[in-house]
């Protein structure tokens, strides 16, 4: 048997192997509403047999979106959509899953194929940023964000809560916090975005802070049956790796005592300014290290596309789960391409049966 198509079990969810796909933003929503692309697309992947399906990052608030087309869960009304998605992901026989987070200083931007950099605050559609510090991200993000209120720091904690209780009612198993990418809660840890000197930021203890009251707050309403996930960049490859990583790992311990469950290993992005070395499966090595010193199970979503290589990561025990993106936007069937390159017998097994019964039906007549 492949160690990529081995079920994985976390808390009371089990997957069905060990490919998931993450994220991935449509920027197709309006006022943080899904529609029927979103229907669509969620199905579609969730019907080519990967074990967890995730659904885009979903705004906490609308200041937390991305761009004005990024999904959110920030009132009621927005739940049923979500809740037809995750019934549709769960009818295909994959868990659903769902990430939400909030932009920070990224926020109010173009989407990519618009541009990609910040929308006026002044302009149709735009609005003011917040960061832990009034400090820009630069380059085609150039807005400097409002630093943040205590009162400004509760309100965000509070809506994460809010969104995941939403996220419950709308029926997902699997709920992973944005913590990653240079939106919020990295650049709270990050000391190239944080230059906080009251309880939120300074010394790795203030820095941690809003990430560690976040995930605790969260974890009192996420049933302790579900897993509560996060993703989060590790290092920024700027030259001072081995001492963001140590505090990483910390950071991840200080999490995994809070009752995170999984990481989804990634890179901060808080500054554009890297030299990340980019190549297949190039995070791997890395997310051993956080597996084996943090003590709790990990994913990644940079470079695994190959089948081999998500194989070899399982197998090697550098990831507990695969990150499967782009090439599930490919190719939907995705897993049983990859069946079959790792020579599982009878690979149709990874589809729904009524897929599995033709394709095996039409193989046997050949």
């Amino acid at each position: 048997m492949s160690a990529l198509f081995t079920p994985f079990k976390l808390k009371d969810v089990t997957l069905r192997n060990r490919i998931a796909v993450p994220p991935m933003c449509q920027y197709q929503a309006n006022d943080g509403f899904v529609n029927e692309w979103h229907q669509v697309h969620y199905a579609g992947i969730a019907r080519g047999g990967a074990g967890l399906v995730i659904v885009e990052a979903t705004a906490v608030s609308p200041e937390g979106r991305i761009t004005p087309g990024c999904a959110g869960l920030w009132n009621d009304a927005q739940v049923e959509g979500m809740a037809h998605i995750a019934t549709r992901i769960k009818a295909a026989g994959a868990v659903p899953g769902i990430q939400i987070g909030h932009a920070g200083r990224k926020a109010s931007a173009n989407r990519p194929w618009e541009g990609d950099d910040h929308i006026p605050s002044d302009a149709p559609y735009g609005w003011d940023t917040i960061a832990p510090s009034a400090i820009a991200y630069g380059h085609s993000l150039p807005k400097v964000p409002k630093e943040m209120t205590l009162d400004d720091i509760a309100r965000v904690k509070a809506d994460f809560v809010a969104a995941a209780k939403r996220a419950l009612a709308a029926g997902f198993e699997w709920l992973e916090l944005h913590f990653a990418h240079g939106y919020l809660g990295q650049s709270f840890f990050s000391k190239h975005s944080n230059k906080r000197t009251d309880q939120y930021g300074g010394d790795f203890a203030g820095r941690s802070r809003f990430l560690l009251e976040t995930l605790a707050a969260v974890r009192e309403v996420w049933p302790q049956n579900l897993p509560l996930t996060a993703r989060f960049g590790v290092l920024e490859y700027d030259g001072n790796d081995e001492e963001t990583l140590a505090e990483s790992i910390e950071l991840v311990r200080q999490m995994r005592a809070r009752g995170l469950d999984m990481l989804s290993v990634s890179v901060g992005f808080t500054i554009a300014e890297t030299s990340i070395p980019w190549g297949p499966a190039f995070l791997g090595d890395i997310a051993k290290r956080v597996r084996n010193e943090a003590g709790l199970p990990v994913a990644s979503a940079w470079g695994f596309d190959g089948p081999q290589l998500a194989e070899n990561a399982v197998a090697g025990e550098q990831l507990d789960l695969v990150m499967v993106g782009r090439a599930h936007l490919a190719d939907p069937h995705y897993p049983l391409q990859a069946a079959k390159e790792l020579g599982v017998e009878k690979p149709t097994w990874v589809l729904p049966a009524p897929y599995a019964h033709w394709l095996e039906r039409y193989r046997m007549a050949r």
